[in-house]
């Protein structure tokens, strides 16, 4: 059995037991384990000498791993600069947000050649092993390791979400990103919008001709597909039986002195929707005064990239409304908008999601979202919550028993959270069985597996013999 060798900007951390993880390392530690596989990727350390660094190995759960540190330079232009400033804004419909520069371009080229000599040099002797990257941090790895002469499977899963040809236009040498791209075998995306946005793309850049579903290149077939990324189904229930007895669950139940819990969890960031889902649920508090000093709606927003302006300005615009908020409705006893930038284990959040009464999920745009999922695991059976979930997520192409709602329509959504609150046991238990039924059948073991075997089927049939 080939090894796999999985690619990824950061790997877990190794005091953590894959229980404990998000959705991917669920998925790749899953996929490793049966090959006695190796995860490869950025420690999150800085050091000046960082290229003279051999990676540090160390195993975990019968999982191989190897990392190694950047420069500080590196990180500003690959991670910081090009990764965050120019790709993340430009993939999630965010042109006006796109700060390139060449000088950033050379510094994502640069480490992603970088990650491709490390992966190299761990490639078995007979060169049997096969090679998944992901995201969009390393687009360009599988190109740099076709030209060290690297000819096994080489398969990558894009995360995030794929923008249509007028977005996607936009990105300075987009024609080198997509002949990148036919470097690999297998291309996976989250959802059919995004592999049809990327096959025109293709289509529309001229580098390749596309036929179905498959790409062709240089006398080569690229396979592309979806793969809807998911969970573990039932660590996330165990978790939130668990986490709704715990000391922090309890503090909580008893603070709502017996009113519904609205409940976000989301990463804080511009793309998430968090300041017009404030202003939906202000519009709530307006409108229905029977939820005045009743309902609650907690949102869990951990800081993430604090070194990019934009990220801090949102943080303070939301630090703003959330103030506003509650100085407008907030009683002696009662505040309606609990907005905390501290991040909570995954028990401690899947337990406080299993007691809310309404999720809320409302991207301007995402890949998947995974919380999503989690907050239907998390359910008790016999009275479960309901999702409220932004037509602009992935998840929504999968999760048809949710309610779904355009996150840009604060009128709707504050409607929207209303009827959720007033459903009834009886269909909330039709919704969520819906939805569980869909997780249950996709879930992230399944996710990985579908993965590997196609590209392991790509591989065999990529190349076309010349006329």
């Amino acid at each position: 059995m080939k090894q796999l060798i999985v690619v990824s900007n950061r790997v877990p951390s190794p005091d953590k037991d894959s229980g404990s993880q998000g959705g991917l390392a669920v998925g790749v530690m899953n996929a490793l384990s049966r090959t006695r596989g190796l995860w490869m990727g950025w420690n999150g350390q800085l050091m000046d000498d960082a290229e003279q660094h051999a990676p540090e190995s160390y195993e975990n759960e019968g999982v191989q791993f190897a990392t190694f540190p950047l420069t500080e330079q590196e990180h500003e232009l690959f991670y910081v600069g090009y990764s965050n400033e120019v790709l993340w804004p430009l993939f999630h419909y965010r042109s006006d947000m796109v700060e390139y520069t060449r000088e950033k371009d050379a510094g994502y080229q640069h480490v992603n050649e970088r990650f491709a000599r490390q992966v190299a040099s761990r490639i078995p002797e007979n060169g049997d092993a096969t090679i998944w990257v992901h995201d969009y941090q390393l687009l360009s790895t599988g190109h740099y390791l076709r030209t060290m002469n690297v000819e096994g499977p080489i398969g990558f899963f894009l995360h995030i979400p794929v923008p249509p040809w007028e977005v996607f236009r936009i990105l300075p040498h987009h024609e080198r990103m997509i002949e990148h791209l036919c470097a690999y075998d297998t291309i996976g995306f989250q959802t059919a919008t995004d592999l049809r946005h990327f096959l025109e793309n293709v289509e529309r850049s001229g580098i390749a001709t596309v036929e179905g579903n498959t790409v062709i290149f240089d006398h080569r077939r690229i396979n592309t597909g979806v793969f809807p990324i998911s969970i573990d189904v039932d660590t996330a229930r165990e978790m939130a039986e668990k986490g709704e007895q715990s000391s922090r669950s309890k503090r909580l139940k008893d603070s709502l002195q017996g009113g519904p819990l609205i409940i976000g969890v989301d990463r804080l960031d511009y793309s998430k929707g968090l300041y017009k889902r404030f202003q939906a649920f202000e519009q709530l508090l307006e409108n229905t005064h029977t939820r005045y000093g009743n309902v609650t709606y907690l949102q869990i927003a951990p800081l993430s990239r604090t070194g990019v302006e934009r990220y801090a300005s949102l943080r303070r615009e939301l630090e703003r409304i959330a103030g506003h908020v509650n100085g407008r409705f907030s009683t002696y006893d009662w505040m309606p908008l609990r907005y905390l930038n501290t991040g909570y284990d995954r028990e401690t959040l899947m337990g406080f999601m299993r007691q809310s009464r309404v999720g809320l999920v409302t991207p301007l745009r995402d890949g998947m979202n995974l919380v999503a999922k989690e907050y239907v695991a998390a359910q008790d059976p016999e009275d479960p919550g309901v999702l409220l979930l932004s037509t602009l997520a992935g998840a929504a192409e999968e999760l048809d028993g949710a309610m779904l709602c355009n996150p840009f329509d604060v009128e709707e959504m504050a409607d929207m959270l209303d009827a959720a609150l007033s459903m009834s046991l009886e269909e909330r238990k039709e919704r969520w069985q819906r939805l569980h039924k869909v997780i249950s059948t996709n879930d992230i073991h399944r996710w990985g597996e579908d993965f590997i075997t196609a590209l392991d089927q790509s591989a065999a049939a990529r190349h076309i013999e010349k006329q």
